[in-house]
């Protein structure tokens, strides 16, 4: 038994991540769970996060997505049993000293690192940070225009 929302197929046995915080349901980004069923005639979905099972209705489940593999950017503040961060010259852009170093914080009791060893080297001694192009500066200053002191707001 399954059902197809928001461009997912979701079915009991499933692995998902929450990826929005719901304070109602106690479920936060990131957390995982595993789908325990699904209710077509209730239009509801059972997750169990945690020993925890939460329902959630058919028009809910943005708030979902299938889990079996996930980035470092949405592990962030959470663990894994274990993790697996595949590294490649060719993902040049991602090989970074802080990207590594959270990923491999995540895992809790192994760590595998599937790859080139030039890459690693690479991401181990890359540390610098890109700059972001957020347009910060123009969203808090009134028009857009630097601060006196240009070094009081940085984007």
């Amino acid at each position: 038994l399954q059902v197809e929302r928001f461009g997912w197929t979701f079915g009991p046995g499933d692995k998902v991540m929450q990826v929005a915080n719901s304070y109602d349901r106690e479920v936060f980004n990131g957390d995982l769970g595993v789908i325990t069923g699904v209710d077509l005639e209730e239009g509801e979905l059972t997750v169990v996060f945690d020993g925890r099972e939460v329902a959630y209705g058919f028009g809910e489940l943005d708030e979902l997505v299938l889990a079996y593999a996930t980035t470092i950017h949405k592990a962030q503040g959470s663990e894994y049993p274990a993790v697996v961060i595949p590294l490649s010259t060719q993902h040049y852009a991602m090989l970074a000293r802080n990207l590594l170093y959270i990923g491999v914080m995540r895992g809790r009791k192994l760590v595998v690192l599937p790859g080139q060893r030039r890459a690693l080297a690479i991401a181990m001694r890359n540390q610098a940070t890109r700059r972001r192009c957020s347009k910060l500066r123009e969203r808090l200053v009134p028009g857009g225009a630097p601060p006196a002191d240009s070094r009081a707001v940085r984007s």
